[in-house]
């Protein structure tokens, strides 16, 4: 039985040890923790798996718009070079499901298996939780998993909205108005991030303009990432180790970010650096992959993009003028 650091042996270890895929059962679930996952696989230089998960709870209490937008965009992705391939499914009949199993199999028969208490959430293989999780018979978890799969539909399936209630982001926003207006009067924490160097300069290979480089190495323009000062890093504002979190833009895009680079000074989209540089230009109304100047900034009325914390892995992140 493991109460402590079983994150590595649950999730990560069995890849190295031949396993080609990994099928999870969870009564919750977040698509922070399967894109983090993914990430962390490929970050390891492991070989890409395909991951199989089953969400149980959904027929019972639904699923955040968020969440299931979230796993949609994962879902999309499937096929990207040296990419880990993603399967969702909801429970949508019979009863609801609260297990947490993970099984992986080898040669397409089950290897090794894992139970618990544990979600498929970042928090729940994280120290902020007290969890157990103990290895038990894959063939039986298989059989489980099969059993429990026959109750299921796809999460990008046309018709999954008529069988799960999609439940709004965030209990503190509103699913009828903007993120802003349901923020109004509300207390909650935020932070402004400026978008220009100490200097109220843009930089070349840096923040919006990371992709742009003097001495001529070739990157991806759109690469950017919004500059993280230690003073907010180490204040506990923003998930760190390389955890996902979720933002819901003001004009109501969902994105997921993380907090990266030596000394945690860089919030970027982890999966492709470009996809922030792509959304900002997009939203100043300029070209893909630009240069990005001071005045371009100005011209659209502001330099800086303000963060509001929902809880540990929701924000809204604002860029309006």
């Amino acid at each position: 039985m493991y109460d402590t650091d079983f994150r590595d042996l649950v999730l990560i270890n069995p890849i190295g040890q031949g396993a080609e895929s990994l099928k999870i059962v969870s009564g919750y679930a977040t698509h922070t923790m399967a894109s983090w996952h993914i990430k962390e696989i490929s970050s390891k230089k492991l070989s890409p798996i395909n991951v199989t998960l089953i969400v149980g709870m959904c027929c019972f209490d639904g699923i955040s718009k968020a969440v299931h937008d979230g796993f949609n965009s994962l879902v999309q992705r499937n096929g990207t070079p040296h990419r880990s391939n993603f399967i969702c499914q909801y429970v949508v009949k019979g009863a609801p499901v609260h297990s947490k199993l993970y099984i992986w199999e080898k040669g397409g028969a089950p290897f090794c298996a894992f139970m618990g208490s544990a979600n498929y959430t970042q928090s729940a293989f994280s120290s902020r939780r007290r969890e157990l999780m103990q290895e038990c018979d894959p063939s039986k978890a298989l059989a489980y998993f099969e059993s429990i799969e026959a109750n299921t539909m796809y999460c990008n399936h046309a018709e999954i909205e008529e069988y799960v209630n999609m439940t709004p982001t965030h209990p503190i926003l509103s699913a009828e108005d903007t993120p802003l207006v349901s923020l109004q009067g509300k207390e909650v924490e935020k932070v402004t991030l400026s978008l220009l160097t100490k200097e109220g300069k843009v930089g070349f290979g840096s923040g919006i303009n990371w992709g742009h480089r003097r001495n001529g190495t070739k990157r991806e323009p759109n690469q950017m990432y919004i500059p993280l000062p230690v003073k907010i890093s180490r204040s506990g504002f923003f998930p760190l180790g390389n955890e996902h979190f979720s933002v819901l833009t003001d004009d109501g895009i969902h994105l997921i970010l993380s907090v990266q680079q030596d000394n945690d000074k860089a919030i970027t989209t982890p999966h492709s650096n470009s996809l922030l540089g792509v959304y900002f230009r997009h939203r100043m109304g300029l070209a893909n992959g630009v240069f990005v100047t001071k005045q371009d900034l100005e011209n659209y009325g502001r330099t800086d993009v303000t963060f509001y914390k929902l809880d540990d892995e929701q924000y809204v992140m604002d860029f309006s003028v």
